[in-house]
């Protein structure tokens, strides 16, 4: 067997419905969308949750509960990689990182460094939290981390 002589099973592929082309089809006329009313009509779509103008299920439903959102603590993460950019013996504080334009902006639970290429400078690093691999990759390279 060649590839040119492949077929696809009988059934497997089906044609398309055809509506509108005449009384012969079964789907001539309307197109099978009935006599009038809003699915008749073109873009004649209904949102899902739409209950005809009474106030909808969501509304109806009281807003009660815990949620844990917003005791989220949310870090500003920096690559071990692009701390590179500092020279030799800098002390790397989070108000630098956003100076060099590393953090756009300081999150209330503050930095986190993560351990993603490699670290060819001898730094002090500030930081909040480190990853391991963070950690591992800063004394590799005879830097220090320092947890704020």
């Amino acid at each position: 067997m060649k590839l040119h002589e492949l077929e696809k099973n009988i059934g497997a592929t089906k044609a398309k419905k055809r509506v509108g082309r005449g009384p012969g089809s079964g789907l001539g006329k309307t197109s099978g969308r009935g006599q009038k009313g809003q699915k008749a009509r073109s873009g004649g779509s209904i949102n899902p949750v739409f209950e005809g103008g009474q106030l909808p299920l969501y509304k109806r439903l009281p807003k009660r509960g815990f949620s844990n959102k917003r005791f989220k603590k949310e870090y500003a993460i920096v690559n071990i990689e692009s701390l590179n950019v500092f020279d030799d013996k800098t002390v790397v504080t989070p108000a630098l990182l956003k100076e060099k334009g590393l953090i756009t902006k300081e999150y209330n639970s503050g930095v986190k460094v993560l351990g993603d290429g490699e670290l060819k400078k001898k730094l002090t690093i500030q930081a909040n939290k480190f990853t391991k691999s963070a950690l591992a990759k800063i004394e590799e390279s005879g830097s220090k981390a320092e947890v704020i």
